[in-house]
Order: C-alpha cells, then structure tokens, then sequence
C-alpha cells in the first residue's frame, strides 16, 4: 500500500436500489463465515439480506434518530500516515478517534499497530507489500473491537448495502481496500433514500470517505481531504477488486472490506457452548473389616536330647575280657548350666583364649565322674596287675 498511480476508469450506474421480496433469512451467516476464512461467497439476493422487520425495529428504537443520513467524521479524529507502508495502520488510529472519542496522532501508535498486523498476514508478504486483507481484519479486532470481520465478496452493490446496513446498526466504520488492494480507506458516513435500520429497501446516494494519504500526497484522488462526499458511481472508481500481482491470493477478483457486526449476527455467529453436567457425588467408600492382628508367642526352642555315651574298653589283650557299660547305666549329660570359665560361650566349643590341653582335662574330668566308666576302670586295673602278678612269678621261679 504504497504510492498508487491511476485509478481504474470504468464506470457503472450511480445510485444502488436494494428491493425485499421476503422476509431476511440466516444467509448473512454463512456468508460472514465464508468471508472470515477469506474467501470468496456469492452474494444473496437482496431478500436475503438483513434483519426480520420486528428485529430491525427493535435496533432502530436504540439509534439516534434518522435524518436521511449518518456521518461519523468529527473534527480532530484525522492523521495523516507517517510512512508510505502506514496507511492500515493509520486508518485504525482514525477509528480508534471516531470510536472512542480520542485524538492521537501519534507515529509511534502507528509504528506498533504496523508491525503487529504484519505477524498476522496469511501470506509472507515483503516489508515493502504492507498488510494483506487477514492481518488488517486482526488488527481491526484486536485495537478497535472483535466484532469487525472480513467481507470478500463478488458484488460491489451487495458489499456496500451490508456494509451501511451494519455502520447504522453499530455505530462503527467500515474499512475499505481500494485501488485494487492498494490502498485502505474508511467508510464512515452515507445518506439513503430511507433508514437501513429499518427496511432493507432503500437507495444509497452518497457516501463520505477519509484517507490517510492526505498531507502526504494527493494524487488521481489518492487521497481526497478527509470526509470527502462521494456520488456512488465515484466510488466505484476507487473501490475496486482485488488484485495483486506477485502473488495469486484468496481475495483476488473479490471486493474487501471489514465490517461490523451487528449485535444479532455476532450473537448468532458465537457458538452458544454447552454445559457439562456435573457428575453424581460418588458414595464414600465402605471400610473393608480386617481382623486385628495379634501378637503371636515367641517360639521356645525345644531342648535337645542329651546324647548317649557309651564307653567301650580297648582289650590289653586277647585274655583279657571286654568290659562293657550295662544298658542301665545312668547317661552322661551335659550341664544346662554352662560353665563360668567359658563365660558367653556355649558348651562343646573352646572359648577364646583356652587350651586345647585344658578343655581336655576338663572332658577327662567328667567322664571319670560317671560310675559305669570307674567299674572298667577297676577292672582293667586288676587285670593289669594280675598280669605284672604272673610276669613277676615267671621272673622268680628258678
């Protein structure tokens, strides 16, 4: 959107007549949701277009009244773009004036509404390209208000009766692309032939635009002062399809520009969401019933059964005979009680620090204790002396 050179030269009939046939049906949304994601929609009848009668009276009640025209302009809402690139950012500074009653006029508003509308074009255009028609629409939604949407459509008449319909119904300006997407300029004021809050049947005579060119060039019409009146047939020489060279995009052949919506299309546009019942409050867990453990009696260990000993005498000889325990002998046993020399240690296992001589003298110790054990002990001795006996009588017999 740069310096523009001669405007297209055709010209049409000057004056839109729009007749109902029949009551407005909901086609305006499908339209608005065709022009949304950028492309192209035929346009509907002119019975199509508007609000159902009783629907319209009810708007028209909360307007000011109608006096065969409105203008939004007002004194001190112009300025002028700060750079070539600036003119969608100028226009939103504008409207943003006209809107909400203030006067800035600042190039660094501009600067930042530039350079966050060029994060949002559809296509990677270059710097020196500016804005396509999506990353004006977002700009127009996100710094002035969400209820603006991008109208692409075949017919000029079609373009221009919604888009002075709506700017009646909201009280909002209209931004236009001109010279063939060239350019953007703001729709803000017309007069009718009768009250588009109303009927649908009227005819739009002229309309007042404002360009933000003016103060830094004015050339071919590109721009005119601000709230300049044009004759409908004028506008046609401006308002124009789009069309961009480079690059083949969505819009091209269309006519483009961002609208308002009114109140019952916005209303009928956002998908009423549906509730989410709230789940059944689930019944508290029953407690599931364990036995109480109980502390189970430290195992006692069983006493071990002393072992039998039974002690067998070696023969000195082959006279001499074996002495045997008798089975009712009493059983060795070992002392439950240990003993004091071997402190922490238990039987049958040397504790540290004695001798093996010492354990055995004790072992000695308690089997001379058993009676069974002195009995072969006895005899064993009187065997051996009677064996020294009869050595001795061999030795003294001559």
């Amino acid at each position: 959107m740069i310096e523009l050179g001669a405007r297209s030269g055709h010209r049409r009939s000057s004056l839109i007549r729009l007749v109902a046939r029949r009551p407005a049906r909901a086609a305006l949304a499908a339209l608005l949701l065709a022009a949304g994601a950028g492309l192209a929609a035929p346009p509907p009848s002119a019975a199509d277009v508007g609000a159902p009668p009783n629907h319209r009276e009810t708007a028209a009640a909360a307007l000011a009244p109608w006096t065969g025209g409105i203008n939004l302009y007002r004194d001190g809402v112009f300025t002028t773009q700060a750079s070539w690139l600036y003119c969608t950012a100028a226009d939103i500074q504008i409207i943003r004036n006209m809107i909400e009653g203030t006067e800035d006029h600042s190039s660094t508003a501009q600067t930042a509404y530039f350079d966050w509308m060029r994060t949002k074009n559809r296509y990677d255009l270059p710097l020196s390209a500016g804005i396509d028609p999506a990353g004006w629409t977002a700009g127009m939604r996100h710094f002035v208000d969400d209820r603006y949407r991008l109208v692409s459509s075949d017919s000029f008449g079609y373009s221009l009766q919604l888009a002075v319909t709506r700017m009646r119904l909201t009280g909002r300006p209209v931004a236009l692309a001109v010279a063939h997407g060239n350019h953007g300029w703001i729709l803000h004021g017309f007069t009718a032939t009768a009250d588009p809050a109303l009927t649908s049947d009227f005819e739009v005579l002229t309309i007042s635009v404002t360009g933000p060119l003016w103060g830094l060039q004015s050339k071919n019409g590109y721009d005119m002062a601000p709230n300049t009146t044009l004759t409908i047939d004028e506008l046609r020489t401006f308002f124009t399809r789009w069309h961009y060279d480079p690059l083949p995009m969505v819009w091209d052949g269309t006519f483009v520009s961002i609208q308002p919506l009114t109140d019952d299309e916005l209303a009928a546009a956002t998908p009423t969401p549906t509730p989410t019942p709230a789940p059944a409050p689930a019944a508290p867990p029953t407690p599931t019933p364990r036995a109480t453990p109980r502390p189970s009696p430290a195992a006692t260990a069983a006493p071990t059964p002393p072992p039998t000993v039974q002690a067998t005498a070696s023969p000195a000889s082959p006279t001499t005979p074996t002495a045997t325990a008798s089975p009712n002998a009493p059983i060795a046993t070992a002392s439950s009680t240990p003993d004091p020399r071997l402190g922490a240690v238990g039987p049958g296992v040397t504790p540290p620090g004695a001798s093996e001589s010492s354990s055995a003298v004790d072992a000695s110790a308690a089997r001379t204790t058993d009676p069974g054990l002195l009995a072969v002990a006895v005899l064993g001795f009187l065997a051996v002396l009677g064996s020294l006996a009869v050595t001795a009588r061999r030795r003294l017999s001559p």
